[in-house]
C-alpha cells in the first residue's frame, strides 16, 4: 500500500480519541560491527506526550535513538510512526513524516551564521525562510540578537537553542532529543528544560534521551530506564524515580557499546 509522505503536525486536529502512537519501537536489536548492543527493545511514545529514556553511559539510549531517526539500521525489529511502518527509512524520508531529531553534539553548521543555519532547513522544501526565522526568534530572542554571528562561536546553550529551533520550525509530529544537557551549565540546562516543558504543553510528542534522570523526569509523562542494551523498567515518572538509582548502580556497559 502506498502511503503519503505528508505528516500530522502537533497543532493539527485529531478527531480520533485514541490516535496511533507518535512512535512505536517493536523488538529492535542493533549492532556495531559484530557486537550486538540492543537486544529486542520495545517502547511506545503516545501522541502528545513526553517519554524520557534514561540510563547510564553505555546503556544503548543513543543507539536506539539512531535507529528511530533512521541514522542506523536495525538487525531486526520494526519502527512505526503514527501507526505506519517506517523501518529502514532514511532520515530525510522520516523528516517528511514529521520526525525531527536534535542529535548529541547538536548538529549545527559552525562555519555558518545563525541565520544561514536556519536557512539550511528551508532546503528540505515547503518551508519559507521567514517562517523558520519567526519560529526560531520568537522562541529564542537571544538567537535574533546573534543572527549574524558564526554558530561555532555561540555558547553551548545558544548552540543547543539553534539546533532545537531548526527542528521546531517544521512543526514536527515527533521530536527526538539526545542528551540536550551535555556539557552545559546547570542554569542553562534548567532553561532548556523549561522550553521542553513548554513544547510538550503545546502537544508535541517527544522522545527525550537523557543521562540525568531527575531533570528529565520533571517534564516526562512516562519514562523507561535502559541498561546493557535492554529496557529494565518502564512506568510513570514517580515509579521510575524510585527505581532508577539502583539500576544505575548495577549497570555496567556492554563491550563495544556506544552510548
Amino acid at each position: 500500500m502506498t502511503v503519503s509522505e505528508g505528516h500530522v503536525g502537533a497543532g493539527a486536529p485529531r478527531d480520533d480519541p485514541s490516535p496511533a502512537p507518535a512512535l512505536e519501537i517493536r523488538g529492535i536489536s542493533a549492532a556495531y560491527e559484530r557486537v550486538e548492543v540492543l537486544h529486542s527493545v520495545s517502547l511506545c511514545v503516545p501522541a502528545g506526550q513526553v517519554f524520557a529514556l534514561l540510563g547510564p553511559n553505555g546503556a544503548g539510549k543513543t543507539t536506539l535513538l539512531r535507529v528511530a531517526s533512521g541514522r542506523m539500521r536495525a538487525l531486526k525489529g520494526s519502527v512505526h510512526i503514527l501507526g505506519q511502518d517506517v523501518t529502514g527509512f532514511s532520515p530525510e524520508r522520516l523528516a517528511r513524516r514529521g520526525v525531527c531529531s536534535v542529535p548529541e553534539g547538536r548538529g549545527i553548521f559552525p562555519n555558518l551564521t545563525v541565520a544561514e543555519n536556519l536557512r539550511m532547513w528551508t532546503f528540505r522544501g515547503g518551508i519559507k525562510r521567514a517562517e523558520v526565522e519567526k519560529v526560531a526568534y520568537d522562541r529564542f530572542p537571544r538567537l535574533a540578537e546573534r543572527r549574524r554571528q558564526m554558530a561555532g562561536t555561540l555558547s553551548g546553550g545558544e548552540q543547543q537553542m539553534l539546533a532545537m529551533s531548526r527542528a521546531l520550525s517544521t512543526d514536527p509530529s515527533l521530536l527526538l532529543l539526545d542528551e540536550i544537557s551535555m556539557g552545559l551549565a546547570p542554569i542553562v540546562v534548567a532553561q532548556l528544560y523549561e522550553l521542553v516543558a513548554q513544547i510538550a504543553a503545546e502537544g508535541f510528542a517527544i522522545l527525550l534521551v537523557e543521562q540525568f534522570a531527575q531533570t528529565a523526569l520533571k517534564v516526562a509523562d512516562r519514562a523507561a530506564v535502559m541498561a546493557q542494551g535492554r529496557v529494565e523498567i518502564e512506568g510513570s515518572p514517580t515509579e521510575i524515580a524510585s527505581a532508577v538509582g539502583d539500576i544505575y548502580l548495577r549497570a555496567e556497559p556492554s563491550a563495544g557499546e556506544h552510548q
